[in-house]
């Protein structure tokens, strides 16, 4: 009697644990990929796994000098993390449809003598392989068996869309990254963009450049709120990042508002309003703290100032644009540097590693004083 009691206690706990398991994974799929949108946090198999692989993998790559070598490590995350996100939805599956009918063994010719044969049997249903050697003979079994073959399809299909989804959004998203080059430069910057639009008598143009951000600023926030993995796929071209395309963008926005008089305003500001959303978004979807510095030196600034009133601008006075300048731009810096930190992004002008501030700061202090002294 006690050994009947043990045992049918210990069928309980599979019973539960492996329908826990199956519904952990069927739910995170379906959270995952069929709903278009972020969900409440809850205990999920891919938010797990991605974040945990990305800190170890960033580590590493951490270890390696900047440079190709580095780019082509980091590069390789989210397609890994992909396939292992994968594996682990159906290695799940088999673990709570293996549990399910190692409780239902009694049910099952002939009777699975251990956990290791349950599995089997799982795996072979859920891949729909069927070799016939272990076969259900009861109601239960056969409903389990059926739904692990059920789950199977379903996953592996919604797989499979699930890789067109990103590689589609992923070839969209860059595709907009690379028309900056020829603007923006290499890696992008925004008055280096501004300098473009007036050296080559763009400036009829700016407007509708800073229009097509907009939208694609709001499609990276729609895209990558409901496919966070899309966060981790790299430009496969040299120095190039979507963070800092969208930073680059939003300084020229910025610096139309505060330094350049005569500049497209009303396209600039509704560029601001809505990648500065997208940058504090998914900043706070990937729960990165910072600050609200502006993360630009003053004499930075002015050197910046300088190259557009060298391209042909009328800029702004100086104290008063700097304080706009370090207002507006204090709203996104911060998070768009601690999502670059995060992804090491190659670095640009004003976002991603600033070691090398302390080299500019010199360098803008010894025009300064040249300025001052021909003066």
């Amino acid at each position: 009697m006690r050994e009947q009691v043990i045992s049918a206690f210990f069928t309980l706990i599979e019973v539960i644990i492996g329908a826990w398991a199956v519904g952990v994974a069927l739910f995170d799929v379906f959270q995952s990929i069929v709903v278009p949108r972020m969900t409440a946090r809850s205990f999920r198999i891919s938010p797990l796994l991605v974040r945990n692989l990305w800190a170890l993998w960033r580590r590493l790559g951490q270890q390696m000098a900047m440079g190709e070598k580095q780019e082509d490590f980091l590069g390789s995350f989210a397609p890994l993390a992909l396939v292992f996100l994968i594996a682990a939805w159906v290695t799940t599956l088999i673990f709570g449809y293996g549990l399910l009918l190692y409780a239902l063994k009694s049910q099952i010719r002939p009777s699975p003598d251990n956990l290791a044969t349950a599995f089997y049997l799982a795996g072979t249903s859920l891949l729909t392989i069927g070799f016939g050697d272990l076969v259900a003979v009861g109601t239960l079994a056969r409903f389990v068996l059926l739904t692990a073959a059920a789950s199977g399809l379903a996953v592996v299909a919604l797989g499979i869309s699930f890789m067109f989804t990103l590689h589609g959004s992923f070839q969209k998203r860059e595709v907009q990254v690379l028309t900056l080059d020829s603007r923006a430069g290499t890696p992008p910057s925004g008055v280096t963009m501004l300098e473009t639009f007036c050296k080559y008598d763009m400036m009829d143009s700016l407007p509708a450049t800073f229009a097509a951000w907009e939208v694609w600023s709001a499609e990276i926030l729609e895209s990558h709120r409901a496919f966070p993995l899309l966060y981790y796929f790299r430009s496969s071209h040299d120095s190039e990042s979507w963070v800092g395309s969208l930073g680059a963008v939003l300084d020229a926005a910025t610096l139309v508002l505060t330094t350049i008089e005569a500049g497209p305003k009303g396209a600039a500001k509704m560029m601001y309003g809505l990648g500065s959303h997208a940058v504090l978004d998914l900043a706070h979807f990937l729960n990165l703290k910072h600050d609200n510095e502006p993360g630009v030196e003053r004499l930075e600034f002015e050197l910046a100032r300088q190259r557009l009133a060298r391209a042909g601008y009328k800029v702004s006075d100086d104290e008063e644009s700097w304080q706009e300048f370090q207002k507006l731009r204090g709203v996104y810096a911060a998070p768009l540097n601690a999502m670059a930190r995060h992804f090491i992004i190659p670095p640009s002008q004003w976002i991603g590693d600033r070691s090398s501030v302390a080299h500019l700061h010199q360098h803008a202090k010894q025009i300064h004083q040249e300025q001052v002294k021909a003066a």
